[in-house]
């Protein structure tokens, strides 16, 4: 049984879609195992300042996603980090035993875009260097 969080959250998700110009990009599973979640992140500074997602799953798919991308704006990449599967499900007044995996794919993207907007950054940093002096 769902939560009245969990089914607000699916039946009303937030921040669906995807981010065009993202600064980060994390996907976990696919849609051929019918279970998958991407995350799109714009960074400003070291903030989260704006979170999509597009979920394939059932609702608590949709929901986890929803949550995320609501705890994750605003935040500092370094406090974004520290989010948990077990923070998110709190927020969701908890999950059925089969379902808690969403929740785990749910901080496992989170993670995975942060990585990936990192790994931009470094890169462009790297890229940067004025020749010239």
């Amino acid at each position: 049984m769902y939560s009245p969080q969990t089914i607000n959250h699916y039946q009303n998700p937030r921040n669906v879609g995807t981010i065009k110009d993202a600064d980060g990009v994390g996907v976990v599973g696919t849609p051929a195992s019918g279970e998958m979640i991407k995350l799109t992140i714009k960074v400003s500074g070291s903030q989260i300042h704006d979170a999509k997602f597009k979920a394939f799953g059932c609702p608590a798919a949709i929901a986890v996603s929803s949550v995320l991308t609501e705890l994750i704006t605003g935040l500092q990449i370094e406090d974004a980090l520290k989010i948990t599967d077990r923070d998110i499900e709190t927020v969701l007044g908890n999950l059925p035993s089969d379902k808690r995996r969403y929740a785990t794919f749910a901080a496992e993207v989170l993670k995975t875009a942060i990585h990936d907007y990192l790994s931009r950054n470094k890169y462009k940093e790297e890229n940067s260097h004025d020749y010239g002096h």
